[in-house]
C-alpha cells in the first residue's frame, strides 16, 4: 500500500472541497484531495447555474425578521461579485424579469430589489429597473400578458467548469488529486484522534494518507464520513432534490431570464437563457441522498405545467435534457428533523476526534465556506496559516479586466487556428467560455481535422474532447459530455450521438478501465 504524508486531506472534490483545496494551497499547505466520483460530479454540477444572493431569501428575511437570512443574502451578493471578477469567461451578468400584474406589486418588488442592489454595495453589478408592458413583450415575446416587470441583475455561470478549475488550479499548485477514489476507512491514534485515511480506487488499489488535518467536504453525504469517524455522531444533513429541465425552444431571445415569483406551493421558478435554449428550475423535494440525482416524472410535469401557464402560446414544449441535484440542507445541532428551520447557511463542525466537516451552504458562498474551514484546520494544525499567495484560476489573469483584455487579444489567434466555417464565432465563444486564456493551447497542437466542430448545439471539437481526457481527469463519457462541456445537459440525444467517439478516445487514452464504474454504463447529465 502506497504511503502519503500531507498537511491537509480533503475528502470530496465538489464546490466546497475544491475551494478548500484551492485556498489551502494558496497558504502553502501540502494537500491531497480524494473524490469518489468525478470532480464536481454530484450536486455541484447540477445547480441552476446562478451566482446570486437569493431574492426569495431576502423576502423571507423581512417576513420573518430573520437576521441570519439577511446576512446570507449579503454574503452571497459579495461573493457573486468576486466570481464575476475572478472568472469572467465562466461567469457573466444576467438580467432577470420579475413580472407584475398589479400596481402594488410593482412598488413592492421595486423596493425589495432596490434593497437587493444596495446590499451588494461596491460589488453591485447593475441597478434594478422597471420594464413596461412593451419592453417585457420584446424581451419575452411568448410570455402571458403582464402589466410590466421589475428587472434586476444576478450572475450566470458554468458550475462544473468553475469547480474543475478550482480543483485543477490547486493541483497545479501542488495538491495531489485523485478521482474515482473513495475513502474506505479512517484511522485514529491512541488518543482517539483521526490521523489517517485509507482510499481505494476503481481498480481496487488502496493508498494510505497520513494527514495533520482531515476535512470532510462531501455535501449531502457528509453524515456518512462523520459516522465513519465517530459512530455516535448525530446526523446533521437533510437533502432536498432540485430538478431542472431544458427546453429546445428559446423563450428568452433577448437574453433576459424570467423569475416566477410564486408558485401554488410557495416556491420560485427560474426560466433562463441557456446555450440558445431555456433552462427551467427548480423543484424542492425532500428525498434520500441516494435519490437526489434522479428527476421524477412528477417534478418534470410540475415544471412543464408552469412553462405552459406562463408561456401559453407554447403548446408543446420539447424537453431536450433534465437533471436533478441534492441541496445539502443543514439541520440545526440538537434539533429534530423539522425542515421548517432549515436554512441555506453553512457550518464548519469539528468532532472530538478532530474531523472537520463543512456542511450546508450553496455554490455562490463556497469561498467563505472554505475560509471558515481553514480556520478550523488551523486549530488542528496548532499554528496560524500565512496570508494567501495570489493564485489566478487556470484560464484567468490577475484581474477580471486583465482577463477580458487578454481574451480579446486571443480571439485573433483562435480565428487563425479554427476552420473557417459558419460556426467559427460560436466555436471561439465556446472555447473561451470554457477555457478562458487556455483556449488556444487546447487546440494549438491538434491537426486541422480535430479542430472541426462536431455539433451545432455546442460546437465542441475532437481536440477539446481529447484535452478533457488527457488534462482534465475525464474518465467517462458523462465526464466529458456533461461536465467538461455541457452538451448532455443541453441536448442529451445530441450527446448520445457523440458518445461512441468519446468512448473511442477514452480507449485510445488508456483509461477505458474506468468504464467498470456504474457512472459510465449510461450517459447521464
Amino acid at each position: 500500500m502506497a504511503e502519503h504524508q500531507v498537511d491537509l486531506l480533503v475528502i470530496g472534490a465538489g464546490a466546497s472541497g475544491s475551494s478548500v483545496a484551492y485556498e489551502a494551497t494558496r497558504r502553502g499547505l501540502s494537500v491531497a484531495v480524494l473524490e469518489a466520483g468525478d470532480i464536481g460530479g454530484g450536486t455541484s454540477c447540477r445547480s441552476t447555474k446562478l451566482l446570486h444572493g437569493g431574492v426569495r431569501y431576502l423576502e423571507l428575511a423581512f417576513k420573518t425578521l430573520d437576521l441570519a437570512q439577511l446576512n446570507l443574502v449579503r454574503e452571497a451578493l459579495l461573493e457573486r461579485g468576486h466570481w464575476l471578477d475572478q472568472a469572467p469567461f465562466l461567469a457573466h451578468r444576467l438580467e432577470l424579469a420579475l413580472p407584475t400584474q398589479k400596481l402594488w406589486e410593482q412598488g413592492y418588488y421595486r423596493v425589495g430589489l432596490g434593497l437587493y442592489d444596495a446590499l451588494a454595495g461596491r460589488r453591485g453589478i447593475g441597478q434594478s429597473r422597471m420594464l413596461s408592458r412593451q419592453q417585457l413583450e420584446q424581451a419575452l415575446p411568448l410570455l402571458q400578458a403582464c402589466q410590466g416587470a421589475v428587472a434586476y441583475s444576478d450572475g450566470q455561470f458554468d458550475d462544473a467548469r468553475l469547480n474543475l478549475l478550482l480543483a485543477r488550479t490547486a493541483e497545479q499548485r501542488g495538491a495531489q488529486l485523485r478521482t474515482r477514489c473513495r475513502v474506505i476507512g479512517l484511522e485514529h491514534n491512541s488518543s482517539g484522534r483521526i490521523t489517517a485515511a485509507i482510499s481505494e480506487n476503481a481498480a481496487g488499489v488502496q493508498e494510505h494518507w497520513q494527514a495533520s488535518a482531515i476535512v470532510n467536504a462531501t455535501g449531502i453525504h457528509a453524515d456518512a464520513i462523520r459516522v465513519m469517524a465517530d459512530p455516535d455522531a448525530a446526523p446533521r444533513m437533510l437533502t432536498s432534490r432540485g430538478t431542472h429541465i431544458v427546453l429546445e425552444e428559446d423563450l428568452c431571445p433577448e437574453g433576459i431570464g424570467l423569475l416566477v415569483p410564486s408558485t401554488s406551493d410557495g416556491r420560485v421558478l427560474f426560466m433562463l437563457p441557456f446555450h440558445g435554449r431555456t433552462l427551467v428550475g427548480t423543484t424542492d423535494e425532500p428525498c434520500n441522498s441516494s435519490d437526489a440525482a434522479q428527476p421524477s416524472p412528477a417534478e418534470e410535469t410540475y415544471l412543464l405545467n408552469y412553462v405552459r401557464e406562463w408561456f401559453p402560446k407554447l403548446k408543446h414544449p420539447t424537453v431536450t435534457s433534465s437533471w436533478a441535484g441534492g441541496r445539502p440542507l443543514l439541520k440545526p445541532a440538537g434539533d429534530n428533523l423539522s425542515s421548517s428551520r432549515v436554512v441555506r447557511e453553512h457550518e464548519v463542525e469539528t468532532l472530538p476526534c478532530g474531523l472537520v466537516s463543512v456542511m450546508g451552504g450553496k455554490w455562490t458562498t463556497c469561498r467563505p465556506m472554505a475560509l471558515d474551514t481553514l480556520m478550523a484546520v488551523e486549530q488542528q494544525l496548532g499554528r496560524p496559516l500565512p496570508p494567501p499567495d495570489p493564485l489566478p484560476l487556470i484560464g484567468a489573469s490577475t484581474s477580471g479586466t486583465a482577463t477580458l483584455t487578454a481574451l480579446a487579444e486571443q480571439r485573433q489567434t483562435l480565428m487563425s487556428l479554427l476552420p473557417n466555417t459558419t460556426l467559427q464565432n460560436a466555436q471561439i465563444a465556446h472555447l473561451q467560455g470554457s477555457h478562458g486564456l487556455q483556449a488556444a493551447p487546447v487546440i494549438a497542437t491538434a491537426p486541422p481535422e480535430d479542430r472541426e466542430p462536431l455539433s451545432s448545439v455546442i460546437p465542441v471539437c475532437r481536440a477539446e474532447l481529447q484535452w478533457a481526457i488527457t488534462a482534465e481527469h475525464a474518465r467517462s463519457s458523462s465526464d466529458v459530455l456533461a461536465r467538461r462541456c455541457r452538451l448532455a445537459m443541453v441536448d442529451l440525444a445530441e450527446a448520445q450521438r457523440l458518445q461512441p467517439e468519446v468512448d473511442a478516445l477514452l480507449v485510445q487514452a488508456g483509461v477505458a478501465s474506468a468504464s467498470t464504474s456504474p457512472i459510465n454504463h449510461q450517459l447521464n447529465p
